[in-house]
């Protein structure tokens, strides 16, 4: 009997270990960053360094940090289930931009010219099934990387996305949030002052009418109490007119972890659709 205890036991944290190896925690000392980028990583758990595998990219939102997607939802799962390599990284407050202003806030660049080239060191990535998604400010970075990258990336998506970057809007959605105006005073650091320089520049909907190229079918949604909804109703209807075919998902909810934990399954099964053989 208690040769098949230990038996058992052994077993079980042989089970542990060979799940907890799935998950790997990278701190990136970057070049283009004043402090350095903590990545969180999961894989299958039953990874084979031999075979390729498909890759999302998961961006958190603003205030928040890499570990915000793994607080809601079940990351290890969602590898196992979909054979799927996901990467988090730290976006801190940067809303996934190179700052004209701050040589230590070149988000875009230590995305792809850091981050991007580790993962393909570490892992055997199928370069044909690459997807990105995040939300809010995630949101917004996931559709501003798919749409300048489109080469790279397979499809995207964004749920409850802070994607029309105008002064007004983010101010209101400051004071809803953190009854103060953090967000747009962080704008204004990385950006600049919205007075004199063009914000609306770096606007999801702006960035799709200046791209020469046809643009890809991509996934947005958001819940109709959200603050932000105008934001994806608005680039719905640009991409309606463009005549992207884009995939749009309205649903009762607000602007917190009880929706995005739900809507982000829809990604995943809309990712596993779009995965090319």
């Amino acid at each position: 009997m208690k040769t098949a205890i230990k038996i058992t036991a052994i077993v079980v944290f042989t089970l542990i270990l060979y799940k907890a190896s799935a998950q790997q925690q990278w701190v990136i000392k970057s070049v283009h960053l004043t402090r350095p980028d903590t990545v969180l990583v999961f894989k299958p758990a039953d990874y084979d360094a031999k075979k390729a595998y498909p890759l999302t990219y998961l961006l958190h939102g603003y205030s928040e940090n890499y570990s915000q997607w793994a607080s809601m939802v079940d990351c290890q799962k969602l590898a196992d289930q979909y054979q799927m390599i996901i990467v988090m990284p730290d976006g801190f407050v940067s809303w996934y931009v190179n700052s004209p202003y701050q040589k230590g806030s070149q988000m875009e660049d230590f995305f792809f010219k850091e981050l991007v080239p580790k993962v393909h060191a570490a892992f055997k990535i199928d370069s044909r099934n690459i997807f990105i998604s995040g939300l809010s400010m995630g949101g917004y970075g996931a559709l501003r990387y798919f749409i300048q990258q489109q080469d790279y990336f397979n499809t995207a998506g964004s749920t409850s996305g802070g994607l029309i970057v105008d002064a007004e809007i983010l101010q209101q959605a400051s004071i809803h949030f953190f009854n103060n105006n953090r967000v747009t005073n962080d704008l204004t650091s990385i950006l600049g002052n919205p007075g004199t320089n063009d914000w609306h520049q770096y606007s999801i909907t702006n960035l799709l009418k200046s791209q020469k190229k046809e643009i890809k079918p991509f996934i947005i949604d958001c819940g109709t109490e959200d603050i932000l909804y105008p934001s994806t109703l608005e680039l719905k209807m640009v991409a309606d007119s463009m005549k992207i075919p884009i995939t749009y998902i309205k649903q009762p909810g607000n602007h917190d972890a009880a929706y995005w934990k739900q809507a982000i399954l829809y990604h995943f099964v809309y990712f596993k659709s779009k995965m090319i053989n």
